[in-house]
């Protein structure tokens, strides 16, 4: 094992004493940081927090897309929030638009999405990613009309030309454990540029395969890591290497 980085996880949403082993598991694991995503405002203040007892906790404050619009006094303190503790986040995340929620009308997250990449673009600080299928090409578009370089499409599933004009455009992907067993994600991580690949576990969500019925740990990123470098014809070392080479460059590590 080499050192690794969980570039998308929930650290917030684990039960307290599943939070005490992964950060005692760290070390043993050489898991050297979790980048801890916001859902909403209380999220993003247990993000904060968490980080301030550990540092190895990087945390990303935003609002999920996958629940209702959050009201206007809501807002006006998650984005008050985001300016006065921004030194200490390492992007905007998590945003995006719903999609499993089945939202007929999206114009609200939309107009919502789009002040948060004002922000980042205010902040200079990159954005973590819900958006998935036929959403992103309409993210894609409010990137660029923002001009933002650094975009995280985490756990993507989409077409190739999609796919394509992300990596054209320097954006970068994640892959959660579910590469194991999943065909689609596996077409997905031969294709797109080695360069603009990270890793992640999107946890607490649970996953199948070998890790049907366990709490969702960074470790299992090294399963992902062996996988991708068979995928990818690299050897494990240089696999770990190009991966986290990327994650620290993309989040400022």
């Amino acid at each position: 094992m080499k050192s690794i980085i969980d570039t998308h996880i929930h650290f917030d949403q684990y039960k307290i004493p599943d939070r005490r082993r992964i950060l005692r598991d760290m070390d043993e694991y050489k898991i050297d940081y979790l980048i801890s995503v916001s859902t909403n405002f209380s999220s993003a203040k247990a993000n904060l927090a968490l980080y301030e007892k550990d540092a190895r906790i990087k945390p990303a404050f935003g609002y999920h897309p996958e629940q209702e619009l959050p009201t206007d006094s809501e807002l006006a303190d998650l984005f008050h929030f985001i300016e006065k503790n921004h030194t200490k986040m390492v992007a905007i995340g998590e945003v995006g638009l719903p999609y499993y929620s089945e939202v007929k009308n999206k114009d609200g997250y939309l107009e919502l999405l789009e002040e948060f990449f004002k922000l980042a673009k205010k902040l200079d600080k990159p954005v973590a990613l819900h958006a998935i299928y036929e959403d992103a090409p309409i993210v894609i578009n409010l990137l660029e009309k923002y001009s933002i370089e650094k975009a995280h499409f985490h756990w993507f599933k989409g077409d190739p030309k999609t796919l394509h004009q992300m990596a054209q455009n320097g954006y970068f992907i994640s892959f959660t454990p579910d590469i194991l067993y999943e065909e689609d994600i596996q077409i997905i991580a031969k294709s797109y540029p080695i360069t603009q690949i990270m890793v992640e576990t999107d946890g607490p969500w649970p996953f199948d395969g070998p890790f049907k019925n366990k709490i969702t740990h960074p470790n299992m990123i090294h399963k992902t890591i062996d996988y991708i470098s068979k995928i990818k014809s690299l050897t494990t070392d240089e696999m770990y290497e190009q991966l986290y080479k990327n994650t620290s460059y993309f989040y400022s590590l």
